[in-house]
C-alpha cells in the first residue's frame, strides 16, 4: 500500500507529549504562539484547550524500534485524503525514532492547508457536511509487517534394509507452510472545530508500507475545545461534569476544497 513518508523534524527532546502510547507519542502545538498545548486528563480522556483563530499542528514521535504508519483524523476527516476517516485509509509513515509535525490538510506532495481553531460552522468538517465528529483529533497506529524467518531444515534418517543390506538412501523433503491471520484485534457539541486555512509548505514522499494487522495496534484520541468551555465542563481543573457526546475520530486522493 502506498502511503506518505513524513518529513523528519529534528526535535531537541520528547518531553511534554500529550499521549505516551506504546508505539507513538502525540502532542498538539499552537503554531501561532509556538507553545505546546497543555493536556488535561478527565474520566479517561485527554483534552487540550485551543484558542480560536490560532493555527495548530499535530506532532507525532515514533518511539518504537521499527517503522509505523499513522492515520491522522481531524474532526472525523482523514487529513490526507479528505475522506470520512477510517483506520484502513492512507496515512504518514515514520521511521524508528522519527518525529513529524502535521500542520494541515494534505493538498499535494508539497503543501497543506493549515489547521486552525475556529467555530463549528467554519470547520472543514461542517463545510463538507460532516459536523458530527467535530472536536476530536485521532491517530491510528499500525506496525509494519515483517516476514517470518524461514523454518530450519529438517533431516530424516532412512530405515535400514532387512538383513543388513543397504538400499539406496531415500531423502525425504518436508514442506511446511504457515498461515498468518490478521489480528482482530449529552451535552452540546464542542464549540471549536478545525478550519481549512492558507497553504503551507510541507513536503512528503510516497512509500510502500504493508500493515502487520488489519486493525491498528493503538488509537490515540485527543479532544479539544476552548479554554472557557473546558473550564465550564469541569475539565479545567475540576467541577461538575454533565455528560456529553463523544465525537468519533474514525467514523467511517487528497483533501478537496470545502464549499464556498
Amino acid at each position: 500500500m502506498k502511503t506518505l513518508l513524513a518529513a523528519l523534524i529534528l526535535a531537541a527532546g520528547y518531553a511534554g507529549f500529550a499521549s505516551a502510547g506504546a508505539l507513538v507519542d502525540v502532542q498538539i502545538t499552537d503554531r501561532t504562539t509556538g507553545q505546546i498545548l497543555e493536556t488535561y486528563h478527565h474520566r479517561g480522556r485527554m483534552y487540550v484547550a485551543g484558542a480560536p483563530g490560532n493555527r495548530y499542528a499535530v506532532r507525532i514521535y515514533n518511539r518504537s524500534s521499527g517503522r509505523v504508519m499513522t492515520v491522522l483524523s481531524v474532526d472525523g476527516v482523514n487529513a490526507v485524503t479528505g475522506e470520512t476517516a477510517a483506520p484502513t485509509q492512507s496515512g504518514y509513515v515514520l521511521s524508528a525514532g522519527q518525529t513529524t509535525e502535521i500542520a494541515g490538510w494534505r493538498k499535494s506532495m508539497d503543501e497543506v492547508a493549515a489547521f486552525y481553531f475556529t467555530n463549528i460552522a467554519d470547520s472543514y468538517a461542517a463545510r463538507t457536511d460532516r459536523p458530527q465528529n467535530v472536536g476530536v483529533i485521532g491517530v491510528a497506529v499500525f506496525r509494519e509487517h515483517t516476514p517470518p524467518p524461514p523454518p530450519p531444515p529438517q533431516w530424516y534418517k532412512a530405515p535400514e534394509a532387512p538383513g543388513g543390506a543397504a538400499d539406496a538412501t531415500r531423502s525425504t523433503r518436508s514442506e511446511s507452510a504457515e498461515k498468518h491471520a490478521a489480528s482482530p484485534q449529552a451535552t452540546p457539541a464542542p464549540s471549536l472545530g478545525t478550519g481549512h486555512g492558507e497553504r503551507v509548505d510541507s513536503h512528503v514522499e510516497s512509500t510502500e508500507f504493508r500493515r502487520a494487522t488489519n486493525r491498528p495496534s493503538e488509537i490515540i484520541a485527543i479532544y479539544y475545545d476552548s479554554y472557557a468551555n473546558l473550564l465550564a465542563r469541569g475539565i479545567i481543573p475540576h467541577g461538575s461534569h454533565g455528560g456529553y457526546g463523544r465525537p468519533n475520530p474514525f467514523p467511517g486522493g487528497f483533501v478537496p476544497d470545502p464549499k464556498r
